[in-house]
């Protein structure tokens, strides 16, 4: 069993900045796939940004491209969403996400993941 605790979200004024962190228990985070999603108020779940085993394959959803960075240190077992240029339609819930099971570099969608973290508030201000 692998369990996911996110930290590092908050309230932020529009063109701040946060770093999220996502730390995961266990003895083989180096070969989870990981990836982070966001649930606004009153929307569905949405995919944010993933990344490879390896850390050498990342995706990003559009509405993040250019302002966010998917990283991980596999010795600290932990992944992390450096978020720049925040906007308000930032404003979500953040989940960190891992996959134990799959083949494949990259996952995008929910279904594609078996573990989940409970989730970070992030706030943006205009």
């Amino acid at each position: 069993q692998v369990q996911l605790v996110e930290s590092g979200g908050g309230s932020v004024q529009a063109g701040g900045s946060l770093r999220l962190s996502c730390a995961a228990s266990g003895r083989t985070f180096s070969s989870y796939v990981m990836g982070w999603f966001r649930q606004a108020p009153g929307k569905e779940r949405e995919f944010v940004a993933a990344l490879s085993r390896s850390g050498g394959v990342t995706s990003y959803a559009d509405s993040v491209k250019g302002r966010f960075t998917i990283s991980r240190d596999n010795a600290k077992n932990t992944v992390y969403l450096q978020m720049n240029s925040l906007e308000p339609e930032d404003t979500a819930v953040y989940s960190c996400a891992a996959d134990s099971r799959r083949v494949g570099a990259i996952h995008r969608y929910e279904y594609e993941y078996n573990y989940w973290g409970q989730g970070t508030q992030v706030t943006v201000s205009s």
